[in-house]
């Protein structure tokens, strides 16, 4: 007798246990090799699992319920420690199986280089991609300290990618000087707020299909002390949550997302990771259809 995975915490509350009927897939990438100052994200995703035993299965915000849709928890991918680049491919086979297999992607962090190689799959399948990039932080460094693999950098490597024009960053409230100059020039850098660019943004979007990154620390420390490189001035979560649900309510055609950067160890009141575990509830219920 084994009693039901879904609600024992080991798995996002009321994950599917078929792989192949699921609508999306929730996956980890444990992390944290390459942060600045504080590490321990590597921990975030196990956590975020955990505590989302807490939450209530209906989304009041949205009238849908956790059973509406069918999502698998695919676990954490068991990353080599230590080995960034082993890493990276590691991340970036995963997620192209998803997309090959029609599931919606949603995967949780980590430091935030994890998402690089989720653009490279993502960007392979949807050419006419676009990112939405929700963080305290620009992100846009070519290299920290000479390596060119730091959690400093997924956003400049995603613009090279797919060109700056078709990346949206939001909340941004910390970089270097270069880094925000080279943003007025080379793609689409809103500081401080969300939702109200967002709101303006979206329009001239259309149907074009969006990845949507969010690093927690686009949260204001009152409400998300629990990562690795706290800045002080962010939103509240409840303009997060507004955020997500004006997309879904305005037919924003997200594909895939990522959460990233919760680091349980520096949040005692496990404030943070439970504000992740509801955002990926309604992560889920506003892009899984």
């Amino acid at each position: 007798m084994r009693f039901d995975e879904a609600y024992s915490g080991n798995v996002f509350i009321r994950s599917h246990g078929n792989y192949e009927e699921s609508q999306a897939v929730i996956y980890g990438m444990p992390m944290d090799w390459t942060v600045s100052f504080r590490p321990g994200s590597r921990f975030g995703p196990a956590r975020i699992r955990e505590v989302s035993i807490g939450l209530e299965e209906y989304s009041p915000y949205l009238d849908r319920l956790l059973e509406e849709i069918k999502y698998f928890d695919a676990g954490d991918i068991p990353l080599p420690f230590g080995n960034v680049e082993g890493s990276l491919d590691m991340i970036r086979n995963f997620v192209a199986k998803v997309l090959e297999d029609g599931k919606f992607p949603l995967g949780l962090g980590g430091e935030h280089l994890v998402s690089w190689p989720v653009f490279q799959a993502v960007y392979e399948k949807y050419k006419d991609m676009v990112v939405f990039h929700f963080d305290a932080h620009t992100d846009l460094r070519d290299n920290y300290e000479g390596y060119q693999y730091s959690h400093s950098t997924p956003i400049k490597k995603v613009c090279n990618l797919i060109g700056g024009k078709n990346v949206y960053s939001f909340g941004i409230r910390s970089g270097m000087r270069e880094e925000f100059e080279w943003a007025k020039e080379n793609m689409h850098l809103y500081k401080y707020d969300v939702l109200e660019p967002v709101k303006k943004v979206l329009p001239t979007i259309g149907n074009r299909p969006i990845y949507l990154s969010i690093d927690i620390d686009v949260l204001d420390p009152a409400h998300a002390p629990g990562t690795g490189t706290t800045e002080a001035g962010g939103i509240t979560s409840r303009e997060l949550l507004d955020t997500i649900h004006f997309m879904a309510n305005n037919g924003a055609n997200v594909i895939g997302c990522d959460l990233v950067e919760v680091a349980p160890v520096y949040d005692h009141s496990e404030m943070t990771q439970i504000v992740a575990s509801k955002i990926v509830r309604e992560l889920l219920l506003s892009f899984v259809k």
